[in-house]
């Protein structure tokens, strides 16, 4: 039975190259639901959607978050999303493309929100991940760190945090590492 399909769906396809039209490329699910789910984005005023492959690779695309309040206020940081053929049952992949001084973002770019792990339902949605991005500037966790130096200085003296992420944001280095500037 699946082989009588297979034919068929080859017979239209080859019917519709000698007419000269390019065979059609069905959506997947994920693919389905991301439009769905971008066409009822509800973004803060700070934060923007980018497509830099074109609207027609909804699969991957990049958020700006632009943090009004906290430590990083005035800062501008760019992450990059990948969603998966077999979204939402797997969450996308987010990667913070700006090196920035924060105790839930590795320097890698690794972003540790528990919604992109342990905590993702296919229920949840691009505009919880961005919110929960948000949330991560307006209210950095110390509990639950992936830079552990960072989470260290936000635990024991919140001043000198606020100092190094100025700093960092600022471009310059805080230890050992260098940060470019994102302000």
């Amino acid at each position: 039975m699946i082989k009588l399909f297979k034919v068929k769906e080859k017979q239209r396809e080859i019917a519709a190259n000698a007419n000269g039209v390019p065979p059609v490329k069905k959506q997947t699910a994920g693919e389905l639901r991301l439009q769905k789910d971008i066409s009822e984005l509800n973004l803060p005023k700070t934060c923007s959607i980018s497509f830099p492959n074109g609207k027609d690779d909804l699969m991957n695309f990049e958020v700006t978050i632009h943090p009004d309040e906290g430590y990083y206020l005035g800062g501008t940081f760019l992450f990059s999303f990948q969603v998966s053929p077999v979204y939402p049952h797997e969450p996308p992949k987010v990667k913070c493309k700006t090196k920035v001084y924060h105790p839930n973002i590795d320097l890698e770019g690794n972003v540790c929100l528990n919604i992109l792990r342990e905590d993702w339902k296919p229920v949840l949605n691009i505009n919880t991940i961005i919110y929960g991005l948000f949330h991560l500037f307006t209210q950095p966790n110390h509990e639950d760190p992936l830079n552990h130096d960072a989470a260290a200085v936000l635990r024991d003296n919140p001043k000198m945090f606020e100092f190094n992420v100025r700093r960092a944001m600022a471009g310059g280095y805080v230890g050992q590492t260098y940060f470019t500037r994102c302000m």
